[in-house]
C-alpha cells in the first residue's frame, strides 16, 4: 500500500468514525468543505489521474450531507462559472467519470476543471491548468442544483 493510500485509509476510517467535521492539517484556500459519502467515493476512485483530487480531499472539511450548506459544490451538482478574463459564463454539472458529457456539459471530477470546483462554494473563485498548460480562473457565480439541498443525501 502506498503512503499516499494509507493516509487516506485512515483519513476515511476516521470520518466514517466521527460526528463532527473534520479538517485536514493542510491549510487551503478557499476552505472547501464535502459530504463524507462524497468524500468515500472519491477516494476510492481508481485512475492514474487522481493526484490532484487526493490532494484536495486531503485538505477539506468533512460533514454529513444533511449538514453541507446549499452553496457548495458536491457531487451531481449544477453550477454556474464565470470566466475571470473573458466573463463568459458556463453551467456545468460535476458528475463521476463515467458520466462525463462535455457536449451536455457534464464535467468529471477528475478533469482539472472538475477538481477545481468541488467543495467550493458560490463566490468562490476556482483555478485550474487546461491540458495546453495555460491558467484558467472562473468565479462559481451559483450552485443553481445540489442533491443534498434537495433532500438527496445517497446520489
Amino acid at each position: 500500500m502506498s503512503r499516499f493510500s494509507s493516509r487516506v485509509s485512515s483519513h476515511i476510517a476516521a470520518v466514517l468514525s466521527s460526528d463532527s467535521p473534520s479538517r485536514s492539517t493542510q491549510a487551503a484556500a478557499p476552505q472547501r468543505t464535502v459530504t463524507k459519502l462524497d468524500f468515500v467515493r472519491l477516494s476510492r476512485l481508481e485512475s492514474g489521474h487522481t493526484a490532484p483530487l487526493q490532494e484536495v480531499l486531503e485538505a477539506t472539511d468533512i460533514v454529513r450531507s444533511e449538514d453541507i450548506a446549499p452553496n457548495v459544490v458536491t457531487m451531481a451538482s449544477q453550477v454556474d462559472l464565470v470566466d475571470d478574463t473573458t466573463g463568459e459564463s458556463q453551467r456545468l454539472t460535476l458528475c463521476y467519470p463515467s458520466q462525463a458529457d462535455a457536449s451536455e456539459g457534464r464535467v468529471s471530477v477528475l478533469s482539472p476543471v472538475g477538481t477545481s470546483v468541488l467543495g467550493l462554494s458560490a463566490g468562490d473563485t476556482a483555478t485550474w491548468r487546461t491540458p495546453h498548460g495555460e491558467k484558467r480562473r472562473a468565479t462559481l457565480a451559483a450552485v443553481v442544483f445540489q442533491p443534498e439541498a434537495g433532500g438527496d443525501y445517497l446520489s
